[in-house]
């Protein structure tokens, strides 16, 4: 099996900007996202970072070229082998995703990032259906409060109960690292 790492959204939008990432608390998955990046590169895997972009400027998140559309430090200063802009939750949507990993024999991606019920959620089914072998880090992805009555946490945790259902095999960041000794 060849892996190639995914990490999705990870973008100051989510840590300082409008939409604060509340479950796990963000600088514990900012932490997990970097472990799983070092760990990634380690082991000789290509990891593929994924930036959501908004080309309206009046739209108020993710706007082009704005400071909360930058990828946060902790993933921008880590060695990658692309940055693949989407405008939709699917990374594979319109992006060179596909053919990226395809030109890598990649079977099976490792998805970390933000957010676990859109974007995580929307990539692992888009990658299952194009026949990959999916992983998703459950503690290297996180999600906000959508609602009063559907809070960051419970969310959170039925989106990787559904995903882990048959899309994805869920792991924590440590056993998946351990995995790749």
């Amino acid at each position: 099996m060849t892996s190639a790492l995914v990490v999705i959204d990870v973008q100051n939008e989510y840590v300082t900007g409008g939409l604060p990432i509340v479950h796990p608390p963000v600088e514990g998955s900012l932490e997990r996202i970097g472990a799983a990046i070092d760990a990634a590169n380690a082991a000789g895997l290509p990891v593929v970072l994924v930036r959501h972009t908004e080309t309206d400027p009046t739209a108020g998140i993710f706007v082009s070229g704005s400071p909360a559309w930058q990828l946060h430090e902790s993933v921008a200063s880590r060695p990658h082998v692309a940055v693949v802009d989407k405008t939709l939750p699917g990374s594979f949507t319109g992006t060179e995703l596909e053919s990226l990993l395809s030109d890598r024999g990649v079977d099976h991606v490792v998805i970390v990032g933000y957010m676990t019920h859109m974007c995580v959620d929307t990539t692992t089914r888009q990658a299952m259906h194009l026949g990959l072998d999916v992983t998703v880090l459950d503690d290297a992805t996180g999600t906000i409060d959508v609602s009063d009555d559907l809070p960051a946490a419970l969310v959170h945790r039925v989106e990787l109960g559904v995903l882990g259902d048959g899309f994805a095999t869920v792991s924590s960041t440590s056993d998946w690292v351990a995995g790749l000794a």
